[in-house]
């Protein structure tokens, strides 16, 4: 039998395209949907939460406004109210939301920068991180990593994923792109390089595993409930 996918369902997949700029990982599956309630008419309502009281603000600003950039992009949305809670800055955030501001004026005499750069470089350590995951894989298969081309690498969600990183930040993802590039830059990582590059992309994905690894344990440990989206996604 096939399932009926609904309106709600819709919204949660959307909002699965929205991560958390440092683990790297969907708000639905770390569990950072505390509610989503969608009405016949095509109102939205969401509800954000995250592991402390205390997270960093830029990081939980770049979440909500990402999170109602995309509900808002499904055309059959009339309206959405999108909120974090229990958050020393949420009023202060969800203000700045709803006008549609961005961080700075948000943030006035607080803040002094937008946060494009930041999420460049969460994005960069995410291109390092994948890295890692792919080169792992190859070397469990018996092949050497440097000097490798997109093209060398068998099909895996792993790459997939990595692929999908480096065209955010515009980096090179053809079959003929070598595979360990300067995340800045673009540019090949010689063999004189790699072992340093390497090194660099097994340091960045162990620190951010390890971050997820607590900041699960701290939403476990401050909500009981399941976040809208985990029971769906296991």
């Amino acid at each position: 039998m096939t399932a009926v996918i609904t309106e709600r369902d819709r919204v949660l997949d959307a909002l699965g395209a929205v991560r958390d700029p440092e683990l790297d990982e969907p708000i639905t599956t770390l569990g950072f949907v505390s509610t989503c309630v969608v009405s016949a008419a095509g109102d939205v309502v969401v509800r954000l939460r995250l592991p402390t009281y205390f997270c960093a603000p830029n990081f939980a600003f770049l979440m909500v406004a990402d999170a109602y950039d995309a509900i808002t992009a499904l055309p059959w949305v009339r309206t959405a109210d999108v909120a974090l809670e229990d958050h020393f800055a949420a009023a202060q955030i969800n203000a700045g939301i709803s006008a549609r501001a961005g961080f700075v004026d948000t943030f006035a005499g607080e803040a002094a920068d937008e946060l494009d750069e930041l999420r460049r470089t969460f994005v960069r350590k995410s291109v390092l991180a994948g890295t890692d995951v792919v080169c792992r894989e190859l070397v469990a298969a018996g092949i050497e990593p440097v000097g490798c081309r997109v093209g060398d690498v068998p099909a895996s969600p792993a790459l997939d994923r990595l692929l999908r990183r480096r065209a955010e930040l515009g980096l090179p993802t053809g079959p003929d792109a070598p595979l360990l590039v300067d995340v800045a830059t673009g540019a090949a990582i010689g063999p004189a390089d790699a072992a340093r590059h390497l090194g660099l992309a097994r340091l960045t994905r162990t620190g951010i595993e390890a971050n997820t690894g607590i900041c699960r344990g701290m939403l476990r440990h401050r909500y009981a409930a399941t976040g809208a989206g985990e029971e769906e996604l296991g």
